[in-house]
């Protein structure tokens, strides 16, 4: 009763304040289309005779670069990869120890057994520890480059631990 009061309350507040008359009377029409913008864009640029941005050919590759690329693409890996085993488990006929069994009865071998344990750990312990990385800069903390440089190793160090660690259990 009340949220029906208080919804005709503010459409007459609304209809009184703005009027009929809003949709019409406040339009702007648009100059140029984006299409337009994008042709007289371009042709200001072809003109000019300026080169076209290198992009990332002119960089020289750094540590914290690469890890920021890494970063992305591993998170935007966990996100797949997540929503492939839910979609998985949603769609598979079987319950998950039938396929858990079928993958024991390959018989694979201890080492690529612990290989792939390990490209499994990989991103989540990496992505997990740049998170951890990023946290800290969001304080305001490490943004010297050493500190840069020496926190981006460190995670690197403790992404091989962790991921080692996670592949031998």
């Amino acid at each position: 009763m009340a949220a029906l009061a208080l919804r005709c309350v503010a459409r007459r507040c609304l209809l009184a304040r703005f009027g009929p008359g809003l949709s019409v009377r406040h339009v702007v029409p648009m100059g140029t289309t984006a299409k337009e913008e994008m042709a007289r864009f371009w042709d200001k640029n072809t003109k000019s005779n300026r080169p076209l941005s290198p992009h990332v050919t002119i960089y020289k590759w750094s540590l914290p670069m690469v890890m920021s690329i890494t970063h992305r693409g591993t998170g935007v890996a966990l996100s797949i990869g997540v929503s492939l085993f839910g979609l998985a488990a949603l769609l598979l006929p079987e319950q998950f120890p039938h396929y858990l069994a079928l993958v024991k009865s390959l018989s694979l071998g201890p080492a690529l057994i612990c290989s792939a344990k390990f490209a499994l750990a990989f991103p989540f312990s990496y992505h997990t520890w740049n998170g951890i990385r990023h946290l800290a800069w969001d304080l305001g903390k490490g943004f010297k480059i050493t500190q840069v440089e020496q926190s981006g190793v460190l995670v690197l160090i403790l992404t091989l631990l962790s991921s080692a660690g996670l592949a031998a259990m």
